[in-house]
């Protein structure tokens, strides 16, 4: 598909619940940005003013930029000043980042590549990833080495509240020169309006990788007291909240896990490149992979019980499957990690509801009224707000790992 413009500011490859933000916000101050996904459905929703992910105030926006052609998709780039590169990073099998999309995307821009351009990694990724795909360009195009702009600026936002923190969150930016550097924030300085720090492409890669491992060693610590509560007869709800009142004390809520495309992927890439300086950073990512399945093994001991002493086999109520409350995003997520064991480990009738989801390919969505009236055992394990509307059936047994009834 061919996009007719006469010139185009900025190409963001990869339009996912980061990428598409992106682009949109820089579209509607008034940046002709190109948008480019290899999924045609993705193209053509966009192209249409629609979109195909759950996020507050995008669907305005997109379609808003869409109309004033501000914002055009296509399934390959075309020339520009300015590449931004926002695709996934996963893990693989052995917890080592899979830079391929990255890759993927990179050698898809460089034969549209000149003198003077932009090129920024947004997507997460390991240390010197930036200066791997530096170099792979100017082995593919030697003319251009030292005549381009190479920087790292990772996101830095929410979901749920994304377009807010995409104009006023700080940016940390770092090129593998001051020149690559001070290019980046002469761009990014057209949408946002938080703080530009400058930094080199290392720093600025590391940097991302810590703020969420700082985030899952806080969750850890919770997520651990909470079992340490469980065992202990204590309410680990009433503990925090009295244990948050010391003025430098500010323990996080515990959940079922941690999930999500960064906070349960990114300190991995940390444990994988310092295996032996990382020592609390992988305990934690332990812990909280280890919540899920102490979770899936509450449930389904709840489960064996309630056979023992009823004579029959319960109805099971897993309420949430996203990663985190009030989005429809599932990557890693822990709830529906314990969905699929209890699914498949128990032999209860299993109610799956997600109420930000219309249709799932694996699982039949109920309704979460009605899914809480059939239930004989509730595990709620993601706190969606309607959630917090459900009056409680005390003839009900209620596992609750989000908070719902604290």
């Amino acid at each position: 598909m061919m996009v007719n413009q006469k010139h185009i500011d900025a190409v963001f490859m990869g339009l996912g619940y980061i990428g598409l933000p992106t682009a949109a916000f820089a579209a509607s101050k008034g940046l002709n940005i190109l948008g480019v996904d290899i999924n045609p459905f993705v193209v053509e929703t966009i192209n249409r003013g629609e979109i195909h992910i759950v996020e507050p105030c995008l669907k305005e926006l997109v379609k808003q930029v869409v109309d004033s052609c501000n914002l055009k998709v296509s399934v390959k780039p075309q020339t520009a000043n300015a590449y931004f590169i926002v695709v996934p990073t996963p893990f693989k099998q052995n917890h080592r980042a899979d830079i391929s999309y990255v890759e993927s995307a990179t050698r898809m821009v460089v034969p549209y590549l000149k003198e003077d351009d932009l090129f920024v990694i947004e997507s997460t990724s390991p240390v010197t990833t930036t200066e791997k795909m530096a170099a792979l360009i100017w082995k593919e195009r030697p003319e251009l080495k030292d005549k381009i702009y190479i920087a790292y600026c990772p996101e830095r936002v929410l979901p749920g509240n994304v377009i807010y923190e995409l104009e006023h969150n700080d940016r940390v930016i770092g090129g593998i020169n001051p020149e690559s550097t001070r290019k980046a924030i002469e761009f990014y300085s057209k949408f946002v309006k938080g703080t530009l720090h400058s930094t080199n492409a290392r720093t600025a890669e590391m940097c991302k990788l810590t703020e969420n491992s700082s985030r899952d060693v806080q969750i850890a610590f919770a997520n651990e007291l909470s079992m340490i509560c469980e065992k202990a007869g204590i309410n680990a709800w009433e503990l925090i909240t009295l244990a948050n009142k010391h003025p430098r004390v500010n323990i996080l809520q515990p959940g079922c896990g941690v999930g999500g495309h960064c906070i349960a992927v990114d300190p991995w890439f940390i444990v994988s490149d310092f295996p032996e300086q990382a020592q609390i950073i992988k305990r934690s990512r332990e812990t909280n992979d280890y919540k899920a399945d102490w979770c899936a093994g509450r449930i389904i001991e709840t489960c064996r019980r309630f056979e023992t002493e009823t004579g029959r086999e319960p109805v099971v109520a897993c309420m949430g499957l996203a990663f985190k409350p009030d989005i429809d995003d599932l990557r890693e997520s822990p709830a529906k990690y314990i969905t699929s064991r209890v699914l498949s480990e128990s032999n209860a009738e299993v109610l799956v509801v997600e109420p930000n989801i219309s249709h799932h390919t694996t699982y039949n969505l109920m309704d979460f009224h009605t899914a809480y009236q059939k239930a004989d055992v509730v595990a709620w394990l993601v706190g969606h707000k309607p959630f917090y509307n459900i009056q409680q059936d005390k003839s009900k047994i209620e596992l609750d790992f989000c908070g719902i009834r604290k």
